[in-house]
């Protein structure tokens, strides 16, 4: 699971600047910021070893680009060494300046590892690599599922604390390594 939350927080925080090179006007409203739609967006950085792709049905930058909103996504990180992950929700938000990143509404996720995660919010920061919810969290994976309320998961320390009401069912699987 940390991989998981920590692998997508990761690889948005380190596109920077690189996901919002000029864009294809077409599909633009005025106003201030910059709103695009029905927007698919990759970003392949060899350096990295990293490849990222976004579709949203909406992504509004505000007009310093230091924030954006995006809406009805699906966010796939492809990572050269690592196994894929992949996160779709209907809101989130991105602000560079405080290194908040908050998702929200159907949030779920997977791994090429076979893990799934879903909550209804998730907000991670990018400066203190750490992600939090207080909703109900779901877990699963081949070897185990947990479900609880709340979390607290530090990247750095690759910890995750399901922080109540926690139900945890070992797979038979687990047993037999």
């Amino acid at each position: 699971m940390a991989a998981l939350v920590g692998v997508v927080a990761f690889y948005l925080i380190q596109s920077g600047d690189n996901g919002l090179h000029e864009p294809d006007m077409d599909g633009v409203e005025a106003g201030e910021g910059l709103k695009l739609k029905d927007i698919h967006y990759t970003h392949d950085d060899a350096d990295e070893g990293m490849k990222w792709i976004l579709d949203a049905e909406e992504v509004s930058f505000s007009s310093d680009r230091n924030s954006m909103v995006f809406r009805d996504f699906k966010l796939r990180v492809e990572p050269e060494s690592e196994q894929w992950v992949e996160m779709k929700g209907n809101r989130g938000e991105y602000s560079r300046d405080s290194g908040d990143i908050k998702l929200w509404g159907d949030l779920v996720g997977r791994s090429q590892g076979g893990y799934r995660f879903s909550t209804e919010r998730l907000h991670i920061n990018e400066k203190t690599r750490q992600a939090r919810t207080d909703d109900v969290v779901e877990i699963t994976g081949p070897l185990f599922s947990v479900r609880g309320k709340g979390l607290f998961a530090d990247l750095n320390e690759e910890r995750v604390e399901i922080l109540s009401d926690v139900t945890s069912t070992l797979k038979q699987e687990a047993w037999e390594q």
